[in-house]
């Protein structure tokens, strides 16, 4: 079928919740994705922050196929072997004492904030605790509480009403979070690295704040991990940067290859509140996706791997701010941690992403006017070298009057 063959019976037979560009990708190879007309491009987008070893990549790819052949699904009805390895894995590594397992980042999101209210409601019997503190410009995904509690009122038009007992507060501000905190505040809700509200990092002040803030009053702190972590920042976690440990914490997308998983991480004093029946994923912990994360989450973990990933941030933010100096009156300011980079702009961040498009090289957006980076985390400075450089040559060259 040719591209446009494609992209008619997607427009036919796929319900529009995408504005995708007219393009039908078909292959990855490393850093390289090949559309149906043969045409490379350099990608500085990962799949969402997904593809951490790129594309192609022999060892996910032994994986799959030797857990595929074994055991693909029974369903948590039955114990399987990959499920409590990974989670052991997990646990071993982090602040955790518990992990449960779903299949997508805005499931993990809705596991916490159930957890939360149990725990809310069994450690506070008489009068419960249920009230959520979340973040303006925040992003937890797509689904009915995922989209209350993220603080960008787009999201919410044409869903309300929402769930009820979410307020929001100001990041970095930890005097607009005290001013929310009540007797039936449950937990405090936060990205430390607001990825899809514009690559905002908290500060250090901030989330220590936040934790003393949630031991004084009886709270639970909860970080959303789930395109800032694993490897992502130049640390396993982002939390560790910070010295900062939450009481329970999200993952997903790198973690299982570009197999879909969602986890979420909890300690015990949360565990004890969760009883069997309280809450369930029929995919969850699926035995390719689980055995795939194990692989995966092994070379994310290594040391060396992750020092790689610091030392090619340095490289990108060095390049992209001297591209600033360059360009003072078109980026704005350059943000983020590690590989998760915002670039702000004075022109629609759209329009330059469609002409990074039309020179081969694919980027996202963050926001109206903020470009983001989200390159997979085994990218050389050469391809860094080459975004950025494309970069200045649509920055020199300008776009359309009528685009800026």
């Amino acid at each position: 079928m040719t591209t446009q063959e494609i992209i008619a019976l997607e427009n036919k037979y796929i319900l529009q919740t995408y504005i995708r560009p007219p393009i039908v990708l078909e292959r990855g190879s490393g850093v390289y994705l090949y559309d149906t007309d043969g045409k490379r491009y350099l990608d500085f987008v990962s799949g969402l922050s997904v593809n951490a070893f790129g594309y192609g990549d022999a060892e996910i790819l032994k994986t799959i196929q030797e857990q595929a052949s074994k055991l693909i699904h029974v369903s948590n009805l039955y114990h399987t072997i990959p499920a409590p390895q990974l989670a052991q894995l997990l646990v071993e590594h982090s602040f955790a004492d518990r992990a449960f397992f779903c299949n997508s980042g805005t499931e993990s999101w809705e596991a916490a904030l159930k957890f939360c209210r149990k725990w809310g409601h069994e450690t506070y019997p008489s009068k419960p605790k249920y009230k959520f503190i979340a973040l303006h410009d925040s992003f937890h995904g797509r689904t009915t509480g995922s989209i209350a509690t993220t603080g960008q009122p787009k999201y919410h038009k044409g869903f309300t009403p929402l769930l009820p007992g979410v307020d929001f507060a100001t990041l970095n501000d930890l005097d607009s979070v005290k001013a929310l905190v009540t007797d039936e505040t449950c937990a405090i809700l936060v990205e430390p690295v607001q990825a899809e509200g514009g690559v905002y990092p908290c500060t250090k002040e901030f989330l220590s704040g936040l934790r003393k803030l949630c031991d004084e009053k009886g709270m639970l702190l909860v970080f959303d991990e789930i395109q800032c972590g694993l490897g992502r920042t130049g640390t396993l976690f982002c939390y560790q940067q910070y010295g900062v440990e939450p009481d329970l914490m999200t993952l997903a997308k790198p973690l299982a290859g570009g197999l879909p998983i969602g986890v979420c991480l909890l300690r015990q004093k949360v565990a004890d509140c969760i009883h069997p029946g309280d809450h369930a994923a029929t995919f969850g912990a699926n035995a390719v996706t689980c055995a795939t994360a194990i692989q995966v989450f092994s070379r994310l973990a290594n040391p060396d791997f992750l020092a790689g990933v610091r030392t090619r941030s340095e490289h990108l933010f060095g390049r992209l701010r001297g591209l600033q100096q360059k360009h003072p009156d078109k980026i704005k300011e350059v943000r983020g941690r590690g590989l998760i980079v915002g670039i702000v702009t004075t022109w629609k961040a759209g329009d330059i992403v469609t002409a990074f498009r039309d020179r081969n090289v694919l980027a996202c957006t963050a926001g109206p006017d903020v470009v983001r980076f989200l390159p997979p985390l085994i990218i050389e400075d050469r391809h860094i070298d080459e975004a950025v450089e494309t970069f200045d040559d649509i920055l020199t060259k300008g776009l359309p009057e009528e685009k800026k």
